[in-house]
């Protein structure tokens, strides 16, 4: 317990600095290198409440359904066969690459895990309930986050946008602080009775899309627990990292950055294929396809005046990556 005396504070100051920098994923890493700081430090891990990473895995999937929700399926459907090919694709991407990582000294499902492209946030939630090493996935997926997030408005200020838009946000009505809350309450017993993989995370974003269909408002997870739920998912991934862990990561580091510098290459090969088919701009395309950075994707794309075909291909993908990564112990026993 003193140990979270250093832990937390430190936590929360490093994610107030990374927020006012727009660091992406500013929480999650907050919380992965305060935890990860004193677990180090000490010797020993710091162990997270179990009922906080639950609450922690339920936050994550409503936060991962808010996209799903409030576009209609008639808007999707045109660019369902292309947002299908692509995905399929990437998705291969990232397995075999997976595979080749698995040759250095992972677990195939730490391998596979690591590289998929996309759902960040959601794959250390779901690692460690597929047998795979949140350690690793957690600073895989965040390095190319990282990498992704700050070279895509790079990249995309030297495209021609097909408009200027404008992003608008939304405050949370207060009685998100029960409904949120209620969506994962109701939604993880529901997993379980389901027999979904991960049901802390599948329950409550099925529960979530299901009734963001029905409803005439938007559902907006209050910034504080959204804040609560990535500091314990960052916790949880840090307080688990130790010298071996860190050396074990270093040594695979050169593979690691090679992989993202590579699958960011083909995922603009693929953008230029989309907006070919599609009749999109190069802009378009490149943002339809980026490998993940989705709340960055979707700023860009309103402030571009983007059309649907960019929404709807990156979450056609993130659907297919979040079933996928829920299927790889499956398919890698099959295999």
């Amino acid at each position: 317990m003193n140990r979270w005396i250093v832990a937390a504070p430190l936590s929360v100051a490093l994610g107030l600095a990374f927020s006012h920098f727009s660091v992406p994923a500013a929480w999650i890493l907050a919380g992965i290198i305060g935890a990860g700081s004193v677990a180090i430090a000490s010797e020993q891990d710091l162990p997270v409440n179990e009922h906080l990473f639950t609450f922690a895995r339920g936050v994550i999937g409503v936060v991962a359904a808010l996209p799903l929700v409030g576009i209609p399926p008639g808007d999707l459907l045109p660019f369902l066969i292309p947002g299908l090919v692509a995905a399929v694709v990437v998705i291969a991407v990232g397995f075999v690459g997976g595979m080749v990582l698995a040759n250095h000294g992972v677990s195939r499902e730490t391998g596979v895990l690591s590289l998929l492209p996309g759902g960040a946030s959601m794959m250390p939630a779901l690692a460690r309930d597929l047998g795979a090493d949140m350690r690793y996935v957690s600073l895989s997926q965040y390095l190319r986050l990282l990498a992704v997030s700050l070279t895509l408005p790079l990249v995309a200020s030297v495209l021609e946008a097909p408009a200027v838009g404008e992003v608008e946000y939304l405050d949370p009505y207060w009685w998100m602080w029960l409904l949120v809350p209620g969506l994962i309450v109701v939604g993880i017993p529901l997993g379980r009775f389901l027999h979904l993989p991960n049901a802390q995370v599948f329950g409550p974003m099925l529960v979530t899309a299901v009734v963001g269909a029905f409803v005439d408002f938007t559902i907006v997870p209050p910034d504080l627990l959204s804040i609560v739920a990535f500091l314990a998912l960052g916790w949880m991934c840090g307080g688990g990292l130790n010298v071996p862990a860190l050396k074990q990561f270093s040594r695979m580091l050169p593979a690691t950055i090679a992989y993202i510098v590579g699958l960011m290459v083909f995922c603009a090969g693929m953008g230029w294929v989309m907006a070919k088919w599609l009749g999109f701009t190069f802009y378009e395309g490149y943002l339809a396809t980026s490998p993940g950075a989705l709340e960055t994707v979707l700023a860009l794309s309103a402030e571009g005046g983007a059309g649907a075909g960019v929404i709807a291909l990156q979450l056609i993908r993130l659907i297919c990556v979040i079933v996928f990564a829920g299927m790889v112990p499956r398919i890698l026993r099959r295999i």
